[in-house]
């Protein structure tokens, strides 16, 4: 599975930015919001797996940002987080229609797995092989094959041919990588995902299945899903 793709919505900074260095080095994506319509903008741009919702925001509140995921109809999983943990809180929080509900302080190994929960629910099912010609990379088991043998890969060059894999030939631009593959934070002026593609085309070898289309992106012209 592509890195889970995380929005942390939380006033106190110090405690969202500890939260998302935590997150990142779990290999997730994370973005970060400080107020209620910064973290709106962000999910009506972006689809999250899961945001981190404090309930005490400024600007618009954390139970009116619940309220309007849980409206879109995405499947974004929502996790209050808040500093009171009474039962009547908690019965509030998840009748907004969040998914879970954490009272501060955490421990964040509970956070850590209740976010990887999360996100398996928030992620639509996906083919148990993605293939393009000798090529097979396994979502599941989080392994690549050519010709039988293994191809070791980083967790971002993974990310990078498990996304142009699955849109079955379709160019796929580097904007489109950054986003799915690491988060807000990469540079879109950067070489990141050039050298990335280079590195994992050296490792796929040859003949090469990644296409530069120039202008537009990359793609996997033959790239197909087998069932079962």
């Amino acid at each position: 599975m592509v890195d889970v793709r995380i929005l942390v919505v939380e006033d106190e900074e110090p405690l969202a930015e500890a939260i998302a260095r935590g997150l990142r080095r779990e290999g997730m994506a994370v973005d970060v919001a400080f107020n209620g319509d910064d973290g709106h903008e962000k999910a009506s741009i972006t689809r999250y797996d899961v945001v981190l919702l404090d309930r005490d925001l400024p600007g618009m509140s954390g139970d009116e940002l619940c309220k309007e995921i849980v409206a879109s109809g995405e499947l974004t999983r929502v996790l209050m987080l808040t500093a009171s943990g009474t039962v009547s809180d908690r019965v509030a929080g998840l009748s907004l229609g969040a998914d879970d509900y954490l009272a501060k302080p955490f421990a964040f190994p509970e956070l850590v797995a209740r976010v990887r929960a999360l996100g398996r629910r928030a992620t639509p099912a996906a083919p148990p092989l993605l293939t393009a010609g000798d090529v097979e990379l396994d979502p599941a088991r989080r392994t690549v094959r050519r010709a039988g043998a293994p191809v070791e890969l980083t967790r971002k060059e993974f990310g990078v041919l498990e996304v142009l894999l699955a849109a079955k030939g379709a160019v796929v631009s580097s904007e489109e990588l950054l986003e799915r593959v690491w988060d807000e934070n990469a540079d879109p002026f950067t070489t990141t995902v050039r050298v990335t593609v280079m590195t994992l085309r050296k490792k796929l070898g040859e003949p090469g299945i990644i296409e530069t289309v120039v202008g537009s992106g990359y793609r996997v012209p033959d790239a197909g899903a087998v069932k079962g």
